[in-house]
């Protein structure tokens, strides 16, 4: 997709699979394969197509996601790899976590009082003092060269996301189960709209099947 919108950052696109009943994990957050074939090489592609992968680190406690394309799967040459950005404010992502391998270049975005240190191929950056700036992280990233992220959550990272109105495209993929609410997160886990002018608007962009399930798309309604 190209974007032909000058703009001060980079295109923005949030994309996540859930369940009928808008649960991203099973209960306490146990990773839920919820994608088939078909949305995983969506997927895939998405990667492919971008610059950097941005995810909490709740995500990588829970997940240990790679982040890696999966080149094979879309039948393509292997190509640059994009940045792994995570999220880590408080400095708890794991010691063995897959993002730290060496085999991607990686970026932690934190806060000033994370005093934690990280493997010397990981880059640490200083994006805020009590929450992490997404707008003055993608303004960095948009003068690194980057023009396109790729945020795959979780919860909370999907909540600060919509919540700064910094995003251009949200694609999710509705599986066809129930996991149930007691424990599992929702899409979404952030402050609820106390209104209607708090809340965030979308505007449907197109609706697709895939495996058993389908995907829709959305981009940010203006007021």
């Amino acid at each position: 997709m190209s974007d032909p919108t000058p703009r001060a950052r980079p295109l923005i696109w949030v994309n996540c699979a859930i369940s009928i009943d808008g649960r991203l994990a099973f209960a306490r957050g146990t990773r839920a394969r919820l994608s088939g074939p078909q949305d995983l090489a969506r997927v895939q592609r998405l990667r492919a197509e971008s610059d950097a992968i941005v995810v909490g680190s709740g995500t990588v406690a829970l997940d240990d996601p790679s982040l890696a394309v999966h080149w094979e799967a879309i039948g393509r040459t292997v190509g640059r790899p994009p940045t792994r950005i995570v999220l880590d404010s408080k400095g708890s992502l794991p010691e063995g976590a897959r993002v730290f391998d060496g085999s991607s270049p990686t970026l932690v975005a934190t806060l000033e009082s994370n005093r934690r240190t990280y493997p010397p191929y990981v880059e640490r950056l200083v994006v805020g003092s009590d929450r992490v700036d997404l707008a003055r992280l993608w303004g960095i990233l948009y003068e690194r060269g980057m023009r396109r992220i790729l945020v795959e959550g979780g919860a909370r990272v999907i909540a600060s996301v919509v919540a700064s109105r910094t995003f251009d495209r949200l694609t999710v993929y509705v599986a066809p189960v129930l996991i149930g609410q007691e424990t599992s997160p929702p899409m979404v886990a952030g402050p609820a709209a106390r209104g209607f002018e708090e809340l965030a608007r979308l505007r449907l962009l197109g609706v697709e099947r895939l495996d058993d399930g389908y995907v829709a798309s959305y981009e940010p309604s203006l007021p």
